[in-house]
């Protein structure tokens, strides 16, 4: 690994404590080094504040090294005026004479002219130091401005014999399928993405607040379906914990165009076998996380038939994880 790959790793790293906070906004990390040293870092602050460059910049204690430095971030620093002046006008002002990115900005208020105005100041610039990394570490930003939908994870849980839920329940509320710790982490990735779904069914026989009430974070924007007009404000997903959207007539594609224009860049699939489906057979997943629990139904729902590529599988105590790309 070389020195420039070792310290955009950190900046990855780095980038990952923004993760659920900085959205719809790209969780940036920015490392500056100087004489071999790391004299300041930073990443995204949550939506609205200061970006990774600018955190890393405050972070030095003196000034005067930054002449001297080379700034390291995961992304092309920004050139217009959002929510925050353009990040290459402060690295420009400070005079840093090195900055190295790991992958360009495709957004196209920036698409290189960030790095176009840092080469005319006279900033040397390097690009494409662990780009591949780089652009899996901002799939979800990506995934928003090149496709103009949201990044979509699957996410079910199925017994050993590939049923989703029971055939019948005798009260409205979960029939868990994995252990706790399994629940706990589906909380953290609620709290990591910026919208929830679920259709009809799920609310009416689980009645979901679909919150993070077992992890620390955000609540997601609530997204529910339902075509037939069934379900009532009582229940839970209608609460003041979240917002709260409901579709009533709709394709996946319609409710992709919808969350893109609200400017949602990921989104969690939590429903029943049926809302999964929809997804899936209209090729608008680029993730799944599938949960097999150690239980076994005699008769249930079928889950959902998915084709995709397994990347990772893992063991949560007596359950098992498999990671699935749409590739």
């Amino acid at each position: 690994m070389t020195i420039h790959e070792t310290y955009i790793k950190r900046c990855i790293q780095i980038a990952k404590l923004g993760l659920g906070s900085t959205r719809p906004n790209p969780m940036v990390g920015a490392v500056i080094v100087h004489d071999n040293t790391i004299i300041g870092e930073g990443y995204t602050s949550a939506y609205g504040g200061s970006h990774a460059e600018v955190n890393a910049i405050h972070a030095v204690a003196n000034k005067s090294l930054l002449q001297e430095a080379t700034l390291y971030v995961t992304l092309e620093p920004c050139s217009h005026f959002g929510k925050t002046p353009p990040c290459s006008d402060l690295i420009i002002s400070h005079k840093i004479p090195n900055v190295v990115i790991g992958c360009i900005d495709d957004n196209p208020e920036v698409a290189g002219k960030g790095i176009k105005k840092l080469q005319d100041s006279g900033c040397h610039v390097t690009v494409g130091v662990l780009e591949k990394e780089c652009k899996e570490h901002h799939k979800r930003f990506f995934t928003f401005h090149n496709k103009k939908r949201p990044y979509i994870i699957l996410k079910w849980a199925e017994t050993t014999n590939g049923f989703i839920a029971p055939k019948t329940k005798s009260e409205n509320k979960p029939v868990w399928i994995t252990n706790k710790t399994s629940r706990q982490l589906v909380h953290k990735w609620r709290a990591e993405e910026q919208a929830i779904l679920v259709g009809t069914n799920t609310v009416i026989l689980d009645n979901p607040s679909l919150t993070v009430r077992d992890y620390t974070g955000q609540n997601p924007i609530r997204v529910v379906l339902d075509r037939n007009n069934l379900l009532s404000k009582e229940y839970a997903v209608f609460n003041n914990d979240a917002e709260t959207i409901t579709f009533k007539d709709y394709t996946a594609k319609d409710i992709c165009k919808h969350l893109y224009k609200e400017n949602i860049n990921s989104i969690i699939i939590e429903g029943g076998s049926k809302t999964l489906q929809l997804f899936i057979d209209e090729n608008l997943w680029d993730e799944a996380r599938v949960f097999t629990g150690n239980i076994l139904f005699k008769e249930g729902v079928k889950a959902p038939k998915l084709y995709g590529k397994l990347i990772a599988t893992e063991t949560i105590i007596k359950d098992t994880l498999k990671t699935f790309t749409n590739n």
